[in-house]
């Protein structure tokens, strides 16, 4: 296989992970909230999706900086169309604190 395919795929298994990463945060948010078990739900849901992330980036790559970097591309590339398609940009860590200890008061 040519090294522009290879380095292609890897940019396009990226971009499946970051959906498989930041669908399954979604996911983990909507139900964890929900939930009686909230820092189960985040913990086990963090350590799970990264495994898997970290697992199909090192069988990827298969020792090839080039992999590696195009996988990780497609990754951020993906998080910067969710932030971008969602609005996260606008949410800062100040704003989650108002709204937090506003509704607790």
């Amino acid at each position: 296989m040519s090294d522009l395919l290879e380095v292609g795929l890897a940019l396009f298994v990226g971009a499946l992970l970051g959906v498989f990463f930041f669908g399954g945060l979604w996911w983990t948010i909507r139900k964890g909230i929900a939930s009686k078990w909230v820092a189960v739900w985040f913990i086990g849901s963090l350590l799970i999706r990264t495994m898997i992330v970290m697992a199909v980036f090192y069988f990827v790559s298969q020792h090839h900086w080039s992999r590696f970097a195009a996988c990780a591309v497609g990754f951020l590339l993906t998080r910067i169309v969710i932030v971008n398609s969602v609005g996260l940009e606008s949410v800062t860590e100040r704003t989650i604190f108002k709204k937090a200890t506003h509704h607790e008061a």
